[in-house]
């Protein structure tokens, strides 16, 4: 699988009816503020560099965030906080987004979360996780550069977990979620056998497979509102991305 076929399937999706009529209905009836625009209303892709080392795995979109934008982190708080993050680690073109044709690129970066669809009240049941988990997988099979896995929020850490997992790697040690926590995750023989014969990797340079989940606080606004997590705080995330996946 690719990364464009996976997003292709994401958005055709219909494994959630009762999200999809969620979203649909966020769409038609729409947020005064945002009453002359055209939502998306549909589930929401990964954006950014297809081939990037560093994924970022959030929780899902906001029903008038994503879903009206079609684009992740894209049009609310949690994003306003996020952007600028990334811009200032380089991994952004800009600082701000605001829709799909702001410009923005993503660099060595890719965005993508647990659930696609928008939940009411922003919590995904755990039925609803489930079927979008095999997505998730799929993207990081395809993300044959990956380096650094970085987890916004315990079901984003959780489902970052699972998914390694399911490719066959293995956790040094217990993972264990909190802010700026690490775990590194390491390929199984025939992972790596696969690792190997990949063209791309060897022009990369020399790397052993090894994956590194780094944990994060959500950038939602309950926890930037009431100082839960600062701008040193997510700056300090990105910065180690950086690090370890250097320039």
């Amino acid at each position: 699988m690719s990364i464009a076929s996976t997003e292709r399937a994401v958005v055709r999706c219909t494994r959630c009816p009762e999200l999809r009529a969620y979203c649909a209905t966020v769409a038609r009836e729409k947020k005064r503020s945002y009453a002359d625009e055209i939502y998306w209303g549909k589930p929401v892709p990964a954006f950014g560099d297809p081939d990037a080392r560093v994924v970022l795995v959030g929780l899902a979109p906001g029903a008038h965030g994503s879903n009206r934008t079609g684009r992740m982190f894209t049009g609310d708080a949690s994003g306003d906080f996020l952007f600028p993050a990334l811009y200032r680690a380089g991994f952004a073109s800009q600082e701000f987004a605001t829709d799909r044709d702001d410009g923005m690129v993503l660099r060595d970066c890719i965005i993508t979360a647990a659930g696609r669809c928008a939940p009411p009240k922003n919590k995904p049941t755990p039925q609803q996780l489930r079927n979008c988990f095999p997505y998730l997988v799929e993207e990081f099979a395809a993300l044959r550069d990956l380096r650094v896995a970085i987890a916004l929020g315990r079901i984003g850490f959780e489902a970052t977990v699972r998914a390694l997992t399911e490719r066959c790697y293995t956790f040094e040690s217990k993972p264990i979620f909190g802010h700026l926590a690490e775990a590194v995750a390491r390929p199984s023989t025939t992972a790596l056998r696969a690792y190997a014969r990949d063209d791309k990797k060897r022009r990369r340079g020399t790397h052993d497979g090894a994956i590194v989940v780094l944990s994060s606080f959500h950038p939602s606004r309950q926890n930037t509102n009431t100082g839960k997590l600062t701008v040193p705080m997510f700056d300090a995330v990105f910065a180690r991305a950086r690090a370890l996946v250097g320039d």
